[in-house]
C-alpha cells in the first residue's frame, strides 16, 4: 500500500467495449462487501507498472481480457473501510481498457457480479462524485478522454 500525502494510492481499470450497435459500454462489478457497482480496482503491485496492475485487477475481478492504456483517464477519491474498522482515504488512478472478451471462469466470479452499462448509467450507479464526473465526461466525449482515442481507434 503506497501513501501519497493523506491518501493511499490505488489503481483501477475502466473496461469498455462497443456493443453491436456501436455504442460505448462500461463493465462494472459489484463490490464484495456492500454489493454496490464499482470498477475493478486494487493496490499497486511490486514490480508492475500501474496500468499492468489495473489490467490484472480487471482479469481477477471481472474476467475481462483486452488492451489497457498506459495513459490514465483520470483519478477519483473514496474512503475505504478497513477490516479493523478504521477508514482510509484512497486516491484511485483509472486506466481505460478495451475489452476483447470476458472469461467464463475467473478468480472472483463467485464473489462478484459483472454487467455492461452505458457510461451515463454507470455514472448514476457509482457513489463517488469524482468518478461520476469522469464517467459523465466519457459519455459526452469518449474520444476526447485521455487514453481513450487510441483504444477506440484500435477497436
Amino acid at each position: 500500500m503506497t501513501q501519497a500525502g493523506n491518501s493511499a494510492q490505488q489503481i483501477a481499470a475502466l473496461p469498455v467495449h462497443r456493443d453491436k450497435k456501436g455504442r460505448l459500454r462500461v463493465l462494472m462489478v459489484t463490490s464484495r462487501d456492500t454489493g454496490r457497482w464499482v470498477m475493478p480496482k486494487g493496490w499497486l503491485m511490486d514490480g508492475k507498472k500501474p496500468w499492468r496492475a489495473a489490467e490484472i485487477e480487471a482479469m481477477e475481478e471481472a474476467g475481462a481480457v483486452g488492451y489497457i492504456s498506459n495513459t490514465a483517464i483520470g483519478t477519483y477519491h473514496y474512503v475505504k473501510l478497513l477490516d479493523d474498522g478504521r477508514s482510509l482515504r484512497c486516491c484511485v488512478t483509472v486506466y481505460p481498457m478495451m475489452v476483447e472478451h470476458l472469461k467464463r471462469r475467473w478468480k472472483e466470479r463467485k464473489e462478484r457480479k459483472r454487467h455492461w452499462f452505458s457510461p451515463k448509467k454507470a455514472a448514476r450507479l457509482v457513489d463517488e462524485t469524482e468518478l461520476t464526473a469522469l464517467l459523465t465526461e466519457l459519455a459526452k466525449q469518449p474520444t476526447e478522454q485521455p487514453g481513450m482515442k487510441a483504444l477506440l481507434k484500435a477497436s
